[in-house]
């Protein structure tokens, strides 16, 4: 492979896991070279190998989680800024291809070859990246418990009913969250059920705010409520509206967030989970050039 040249890392198995020879032989015929994960972690592996041989253009054919493991590999050797990123939607969810405009995987590999490439934000939580959100609650449990064959079976419905379960059993976090933003320095501190921290337009499905080139998150701070409560809001599909009750909406470059009894707290951080008792998250301002969808819009 020569230094410089367009490169493909492809999850084969994400998803339903029958994208992968055609989204190899359609990337080869437009001059990619093809890496494949085999497992965990290998997504890191190869977005630093791709940052190391100078890679230029790299495509990932994917989920959310495989594009956020090449990413961290990318920002670990310092490679973001040197990088065009393609987004090629493979898995389940695909909240960041939805978010840029990207529809399937054929628009996805032809914008490869024309598209607009726009200088998007990139968050960190702590020294890891992310595009989308970062996640502490509810949502995160509900991802973890969420079965692969779950997902496979029902798709993006398989959090849902996930997280209805999940919520009858959640006892909710003690966290204090502080904020810099475009209103000056932000507090919040109780009982909550999650604190969504979004960097894309619609960071979950069905709900969020932000701006992915304005170098601020959108966030949400969900307070503790009765199951019974939650669940009707969240069927409703008004659980981050401006104006329901019990949640708090902010924007800010930074937050720290801090589990006040010194528990640990699961973070997704798109949909790859940690552990952390406190976390602080930055947005990097149009840190990492990525090709969109003619659909894709800002504000």
């Amino acid at each position: 492979m020569q230094v410089g040249s367009r490169t493909l890392i492809l999850n084969p198995v994400s998803g339903t896991g029958d994208h992968a020879e055609y989204v190899a032989q359609k990337a080869r015929g437009k001059g990619f070279a093809v890496w494949r994960t085999e497992g965990a972690g290998d997504g890191v592996e190869l977005g630093k190998r791709a940052a190391r041989e100078d890679v230029r253009e790299v495509a990932v054919a994917g989920g959310d989680g495989t594009v956020n493991e090449v990413l961290c590999g990318l920002a670990a050797e310092d490679h973001l800024d040197a990088v065009t990123l393609s987004v090629i939607p493979a898995g389940t969810a695909n909240l960041l291809a939805n978010n840029i405009g990207i529809r399937d995987i054929d628009h996805a590999l032809d914008l490869t070859d024309r598209s607009d490439v726009r200088a998007l934000d990139v968050g960190f939580a702590a020294d890891r990246p992310f595009l989308v959100s970062c996640i502490a609650g509810l949502p995160a449990n509900a991802s973890t418990a969420a079965s692969s064959d779950l997902k496979g079976s029902l798709g993006t419905f398989a959090f849902v009913v996930t997280g209805v379960q999940e919520a009858m059993e959640f006892d909710g976090l003690n966290l204090s969250v502080e904020a810099e933003g475009e209103n000056g320095d932000e507090f919040w501190e109780g009982e909550a059920i999650t604190v969504l921290v979004g960097n894309a337009r619609e960071f979950i499905q069905g709900g969020g705010q932000a701006n992915m080139e304005d170098g601020l998150f959108d966030v949400a701070v969900v307070e503790q409520m009765p199951p019974s409560g939650l669940v009707t809001e969240a069927v409703v599909d008004r659980l981050l509206g401006e104006n329901t009750e019990a949640v708090t909406h902010f924007r800010a470059s930074e937050v720290r967030i801090r589990e006040t009894d010194d528990e640990p707290i699961t973070f997704s951080r798109d949909g790859e989970l940690a552990e952390h008792e406190h976390l602080t998250l930055r947005n990097r301002r149009r840190a990492l050039d990525v090709r969109v969808g003619p659909d894709y819009e800002p504000p």
